[in-house]
């Protein structure tokens, strides 16, 4: 701060050395001719000399500023002495200026210094003077009237010079203090301009009324002027609520004006607004600031930009209770809002629907089609599902092609509830069952809808997962009866579900224990001799009674178990033909093979392994498959066949003429056998229909060279007309029953025995 003392003193020295010497011009000149006039001579000397000292102190800006001071102060010196010498005390007035002029420009010491030369100039120089001066009230001594003299100018000169220091001094600790704040102030500018955050302030307008006073902005920092898009001069001297717009939420904004009215700090999110009209989301903290007197004067809010963390928040909860790829609710939001369904429709005492409902043919679109056209065929469903509903109901997707409505406080009525839910059913079931255009292609989809009623008289206790469950269960009673249709959950369907879920549980527990069995119905040739045999699948309780394949069968499917029952029934069917090889009956064992089983990608090295372990001979095996298995991929069901009659094996198709039954295949498929289904043998020969599709098939497998199974045959005359139009093979309990292996060896021999007698 010296450095800023000593810019003044320079500033004040060079204005006072101009105006000294435009003045000296004035005067000096004047003075100098009528000193001359008047035969003055020394006075105009010095005059003249004074004038030009000044001048060469004005121009000469390269000599020190201490020197010039001096120099300066010397000439005034030299002046009021002459003059003192020359015109009397009247002059001691230059004289006292000489300190005072010292104490400005150099400082207390230097004036000190001056004050005692101008003092002995006075008591020295004039003492002649003033000795002589008539000084009424004082004695005529001369020594003491210039001593009073000499003394009144010391203390006036002194006065006027110390007063001059002092607020010198005073004037340069106030700079010091000014300098520290506004070095402070430049450092608090520059960290402001380099803030992110943005930072208001406002002054309170207390004018506007003690209740509610407006606050004005006067100062924002760059950041918000980066942030907003305003300009600074556009929003001083504006409202703080200038910010604000359509969809500031007013609950946080009353908050904010409460705390502000008792001016106490408030902190909030906040949505305000850039001048674009451009949402954006702050963290708002609001700081009041009191005068001495405690009056809250200023605002200040410091407010840093949330969007990104607002956005990824609202990201997050997307991504928790939303479906991605349909925008709709997902099966987190979908449970929460079942439950409080359920609660409300309990408290109100009306009824409400749960719809549960799958896209038939979706995996078929979805396969073929590939993923972008099944997620547009969801999308579009969605978009149909969300357009057929009220607001207050929720459509949401739970994951697949499966979909889920509410239908919230429909009836007091169970029976008008039930039908206003029917009514929204068959118009889901309509409008999805409208073709679907993607991409320039048409789609058709159906829906399978199960619906559950809430809450149900008899069922408390009911949860969002019960509810699902019961219209999970009803829809899939809706596929199962065709599919494009409807149904109602009735208790009878869980109790089905539940049957099934503990013959599966049953199921997997018998596999474990050894408690299944492989038994063999024999395959007779016209003469009624045994030629091969089918081995079917057996599972006998502890009672004695047995579980009917057709009941556990389908559940293995269903459950994904039937690989694993395959692959035990492939090691027993190896272990049967070696069984009746060792008895000296090698005959032609057939076993069959689910589609899903086939389709495993293992399931050629799965036979090659029994094979293997089990030292069976392969062309002894027959893989039973049925038509089904070409519906899907029949180039590879194809190829995987060829790979296994390469070791041995044989194929045929059971359950001929049920299903996809087509030239075009019996041709390219390495087939050993047909067996004509029990349906078409059952009629005959009294039925005309299935005694002419029957002569075809055997017409059919004779032009191809395939062997002929007929199954079912239950009666004399079936195995007369088969007999008479060349049938191969007869199978059925007209010559026996199923029966294990090791009775059915014996049944062998025995028969053997009778013959040979």
């Amino acid at each position: 701060m010296a450095n800023d003392i000593a810019h003044w003193r320079a500033q004040i020295f060079a204005r006072l050395l101009l105006v000294v010497f435009i003045l000296g011009m004035v005067t000096a000149i004047p003075s100098v001719l009528l000193a001359v006039s008047e035969g003055m001579w020394s006075i105009a000397i010095v005059d003249t000399l004074a004038l030009v000292w000044i001048g060469v102190i004005w121009r000469w800006r390269r000599l020190g500023y201490t020197a010039r001071v001096v120099n300066f102060l010397a000439v005034a010196m030299v002046v009021g002495v002459a003059l003192l010498l020359k015109v009397g005390p009247v002059s001691q007035i230059y004289l006292l200026a000489v300190p005072v002029l010292a104490a400005l420009l150099l400082g207390l010491r230097p004036a000190l210094w001056t004050l005692l030369l101008a003092g002995l100039a006075v008591m020295v120089l004039g003492f002649d003077d003033n000795v002589n001066l008539h000084l009424a009230g004082l004695p005529d001594y001369g020594f003491l009237k210039a001593a009073i003299i000499s003394i009144n100018f010391m203390f006036m000169t002194a006065v006027l010079t110390l007063s001059c220091a002092v607020l010198l001094q005073h004037l340069e600790r106030s700079f010091d203090r000014l300098s520290a704040l506004n070095a402070e102030l430049r450092l608090t500018s520059a960290a402001l301009a380099r803030l992110n955050d943005m930072v208001l302030i406002a002054e309170v307008d207390q004018q506007a009324g003690a209740a509610a006073p407006s606050q004005h902005i006067i100062f924002v920092n760059p950041a918000f002027e980066r942030r907003t898009g305003y300009r600074r001069d556009e929003v001083l001297g504006q409202n703080l609520r200038m910010l604000r717009g359509p969809a500031t939420e007013q609950a946080v904004v009353a908050d904010i004006e409460r705390a502000m009215a008792r001016s106490e700090t408030v902190r909030a999110e906040l949505l305000n607004y850039t001048k674009a009209g451009e949402p954006y989301w702050v963290e708002t903290e609001l700081v009041p600031f009191a005068d001495e007197g405690g009056v809250n004067t200023h605002w200040v809010a410091v407010e840093r930009d949330i969007t990104e963390r607002k956005k990824s928040q609202d990201d997050i909860h997307r991504l928790a209770f939303f479906d991605v790829l349909t925008g709709l609710p997902n099966r987190r939001l979908l449970m929460d809002r079942i439950d409080k369904l359920l609660a409300s429709s309990e408290r109100g005492a009306t009824y409400s629907a749960v719809m549960f409902i799958d896209l038939d043919r979706f995996k078929t679109i979805n396969d073929a089609r590939g993923h972008a056209i099944g997620d547009a065929l969801l999308c579009n469903a969605a978009d149909r599902l969300s357009k057929l509903m009220r607001k207050a109901d929720t459509v949401a997707r739970i994951g697949g092609d499966e979909f889920v409505v509410l239908l919230g406080h429909l009836s007091h009525t169970l029976h008008e509830a039930s039908h206003a839910a029917l009514t929204v059913a068959e118009k889901i079931r309509t409008t999805i069952g409208q073709d679907f255009s993607i991409e320039g292609q048409t789609y058709n989809s159906t829906a399978s809808i199960g619906v559950t009623m809430l809450p149900r008289s008899g069922a408390g206790g009911q949860s969002a997962q019960d509810l699902l469950r019961e219209a999970d269960t009803a829809m899939y009673r809706a596929k199962s009866d065709g599919r494009n249709g409807i149904a109602f959950f009735e208790s009878a369907m869980q109790a089905e579900v539940e049957r099934r879920l503990t013959l599966e549980r049953d199921l997997v527990a018998a596999l474990a224990a050894g408690e299944l069995q492989m038994h063999v119905q024999a395959q007779v040739d016209r003469d009624g001799r045994a030629v091969g045999g089918e081995l079917l699948m057996r599972w006998p309780l502890a009672d004695g009674s047995m579980v009917p394949p057709g009941v556990f069968i389908p559940v293995a499917e269903e459950s994904g178990l039937i690989i694993h029952l395959g692959a035990w029934a492939l090691r027993q069917a190896c272990a049967a033909v070696l069984q009746l090889q060792a008895a000296g009956l090698a005959m032609p064992l057939s076993v069959n093979v689910s589609p899903t089983q086939f389709r495993q990608s293992d399931f050629v090295a799965q036979v090659q392994q029994a094979l293997a372990d089990s030292g069976a001979p392969a062309q002894l095996l027959v893989l039973e498959v049925t038509e089904g298995l070409l519906i899907d991929k029949m180039d590879d069901t194809i190829a995987r066949m060829h790979q296994l009659t390469a070791l041995g094996l044989r194929f045929s198709i059971d359950d001929f003429g049920t299903g996809y039954s087509s030239m075009a295949y019996l041709k390219k498929m390495p087939l050993y056998e047909l067996k004509i289904d029990r349906s078409f043998i059952m009629d005959t020969p009294d039925d005309a229909s299935s005694k002419a599709l029957v002569q075809s098939i055997l017409a059919m497998a004779a032009h191809l060279g395939l062997r002929v199974v007929a199954e079912g045959v239950e009666t004399q005359a079936q195995a007369d007309f088969l007999i008479a139009h060349d049938c191969n093979c007869m199978q059925g309990y007209l010559y026996a029953r199923p029966m294990p292996v090791a009775a059915l060896i014996e049944q062998l021999h025995r028969n053997t025995a009778v013959a040979a007698a």
